[in-house]
């Protein structure tokens, strides 16, 4: 059975086959095997400088591998041309980053609706469905705020939601609650997990906060230049 059908098989959303990453002399990941099933919530957890970032951006097909290869939906990814990579992230992966990266002249509505403007939904479902997605994190309330009239946890929960308005199948979040303070965080990861959780998707989320991966359902990490379990 080849490694597309095995895919396939076994349900997973997100499969890495012997990836490495190199940047000339420099190993940042030496082969490595990951798979990831849906509704899965997995940590990714390894000090800063680790390589999780790096990591994430394969997975999420924002680089390619220097070798192996990677499965979303059963699709090898890494011999895709660039549009059909684009097209591939837009339908099936969502992203959530340490900063929110609002657009400041949108409202949290409008900002959430974007993607799926972009993505050739007509405004009233685009709208209908940010609306449903920001109610989820709590911010029915904050629809029409500007970013820089949200807290910060306002605003990076406004960025969750954006990062699932196209209904994605795997969600990547990097360091998701690292610019706030403990309280905050917390309460922005659980809404994260909630959110997740409800909407079924997979989830891979890089950290290296211990007691936020403990509230995941698997933790793998980074020992050596390689992704091994927990």
């Amino acid at each position: 059975m080849n490694s597309e059908a095995r895919d396939l098989d076994d349900g997973t959303v997100l499969r890495l086959e012997g990836v490495e990453r190199r940047y000339g002399d420099l190993v940042i990941l030496e082969p490595s095997d990951f798979a990831i099933k849906p509704g899965e919530i997995v940590a990714l957890l390894g000090p800063s400088g680790s390589g999780k970032s790096s990591i994430l951006h394969m997975a999420g097909l924002l680089e390619r591998p220097s070798a192996g290869e990677i499965y979303v939906n059963g699709q090898p990814a890494s011999g895709l041309s660039e549009r059909a990579r684009t097209a591939l992230r837009r339908t099936s992966l969502g992203f959530v980053y340490q900063a929110h990266h609002l657009l400041p002249e949108f409202t949290a509505l409008g900002n959430v609706a974007l993607p799926r403007l972009i993505a050739g939904a007509s405004e009233a479902d685009a709208r209908r469905e940010a609306t449903r997605l920001l109610s989820l994190v709590g911010l029915d309330g904050r629809l029409h705020h500007q970013p820089g009239q949200l807290s910060g946890g306002e605003q990076q929960r406004t960025a969750i939601a954006r990062a699932l308005a196209n209904r994605p199948k795997v969600l990547f979040a990097d360091e998701p609650t690292g610019n706030l303070d403990p309280a905050t965080s917390e309460r922005v990861f659980d809404a994260l997990l909630g959110l997740v959780r409800s909407e079924g998707l997979a989830a891979l989320v890089a950290t290296h906060d211990h007691s936020l991966a403990a509230k995941m359902d698997r933790i793998v990490m980074i020992r050596e230049k390689k992704i091994t379990a927990a």
